[in-house]
């Protein structure tokens, strides 16, 4: 396997071998940028002085040089931009906020840090991360490597592209209605929803039930050695629960574990090759012993859209709409869209009690089942340039949505297989409130059992 294409627990044990030295696989990561970052733009900049910097000082920890390795010692890791780093460009994306310097740094920023990371970049979102494509007039579009006509999703869609294309080994997202989830199903990779206050955030979006910063990565394993350097109280996030919650960094399905299976939630409209592949899923988990069973929810679409809306107008399309003043000719389409849409939902309150309608059959069920699977997403991708026109036709298509209104629920994206266009399809593992390692389980479970994100062959060569 390429060196850039590693897991990051394979790296590690290399790395204790002495087989493998963090500089050099820093330079494998940074001669892959340089072969497709012209292609994918998934990057806003490299940050390779200090870089480089951890890597030697993780070589010398690996040769007993002062002191022991942290748990992500030596690993290359990119940052989504939107995790601010006091002193450098906090510009999310848009034109109003260019040369916008960050005042203070994000806990996430800190943690992988203090763990030992080699953090070399930085990746691009969609304006004030409120689209599923990533296109902004700031950075321009950033492509999906497996077909570079297509978009990686948004809103952590740099970071996913960045991972999928062997540019880095582990990255940061952020989910406010999918934003970690959608790029995972749409590039192959898995991704993880913590539940609210798992890891520490900045104000205001700490206090969102809907938003949470967590891990992109190639494999289960992975995923949870980034979110437990993630997770725990911080000082300075009221909302951060204590103590810290440790997921087991080879987790196990447990026996006698039943999974509901929803293919639709409802009504949407799942497109024929998602339906097989989460069906597939269904089956692999059924291979290892889990029992799986088919159930309805009597959801609809647009009952999600108007409790979410009405959240979004309350939060983040709030906080847009305080920037845009005279210069919405300077944002994209989707952004005023975004901020327009807002203006006209539902009160926060009427939305709390539509979230309450909405959340009672999943917890109903999840009373009798220990998780439920379904789509990530129910098409087999946007276009890349498609950022230019408002998306959210699009809206229906995320199957994502639902969990964040069930904001205390953790939940696993993995890969289910690829379509025809060669865009990777994704699942869903929805856990109980704050039983994390249930989901983590299951995806181990999941991933041995489909044996493909696991395989060298499995990673695309744009």
């Amino acid at each position: 396997m390429d060196l850039h294409h590693l897991t990051a627990t394979q790296a590690l044990k290399l790395f204790v071998s002495r087989e493998l030295s963090p500089v050099e696989l820093l330079d494998a990561c940074v001669r892959r940028t340089e072969q497709v970052e012209s292609t994918v733009n998934a990057l806003t900049e490299e940050l390779l002085f200090d870089a480089y910097v951890a890597a030697r000082e993780a070589e010398r920890r690996y040769a007993g040089q002062g002191p022991s390795p942290r748990a992500l010692e030596g690993l290359p890791l990119v940052l989504k931009e939107e995790q601010a780093i006091a002193g450098k460009t906090l510009e999310e994306g848009s034109l109003l906020l260019r040369g916008h310097l960050a005042e203070v740094t994000h806990p996430v920023v800190e943690r992988v840090l203090a763990a030992g990371a080699v953090v070399h970049a930085r990746s691009a979102t969609p304006e004030f991360s409120c689209a599923p494509v990533t296109h902004s007039r700031l950075w321009g579009v950033t492509r999906n490597p497996w077909n570079p006509a297509m978009s990686p999703g948004g809103s952590s869609g740099g970071a996913a592209a960045a991972l999928a294309a062997g540019e880095t080994l582990l990255a940061t997202g952020s989910d406010i209605g999918g934003s970690i989830r959608l790029p995972a199903s749409f590039c192959g990779l898995v991704g993880f929803k913590p539940p609210f206050g798992r890891v520490p955030g900045l104000a205001p979006f700490n206090a969102d039930t809907y938003c949470a910063d967590g891990p992109l990565a190639r494999s289960v394993g992975d995923a949870a050695l980034l979110q437990n350097v993630l997770a725990g109280p911080h000082w300075a996030d009221p909302v951060s629960l204590r103590p810290a919650y440790r997921i087991p960094v080879a987790p196990q399905a447990g026996d006698s574990v039943r999974v509901a299976l929803c293919v639709s939630l409802g009504d949407y409209d799942v497109d024929p090759v998602v339906e097989a592949n989460t069906r597939a899923a269904g089956d692999a988990l059924r291979s290892k012993g889990v029992t799986v069973e088919e159930v309805t929810l009597p959801w609809t679409r647009q009952q999600i859209s108007d409790a979410a809306w009405a959240h979004y107008g309350a939060v983040l399309g709030a906080a847009i709409g305080t920037v845009v003043g005279e210069r919405a000719q300077d944002l994209m389409t989707y952004t005023v869209d975004f901020a327009e849409r807002s203006a006209a939902a539902a009160s926060y309150a009427e939305g709390l009690l539509a979230e309450a309608t909405i959340y009672e059959p999943l917890g109903a069920l999840l009373d009798s089942y220990d998780a439920l699977l379904c789509p990530t997403v129910a098409t087999t991708g946007f276009p890349a340039d498609a950022g230019a026109q408002a998306p959210y036709d699009w809206g229906d298509a995320l199957m994502t949505v639902p969990f964040n209104i069930a904001g205390r629920l953790p939940v696993l994206a993995l890969p289910s297989g690829v379509a025809p266009n060669g865009i990777p399809t994704g699942v869903q593992l929805v856990g109980r409130p704050y039983d994390d390692a249930t989901v983590f389980g299951l995806g181990t479970a999941l991933e041995q059992a489909l044996a493909m994100w696991t395989s060298p062959d499995w990673w695309p060569t744009p």
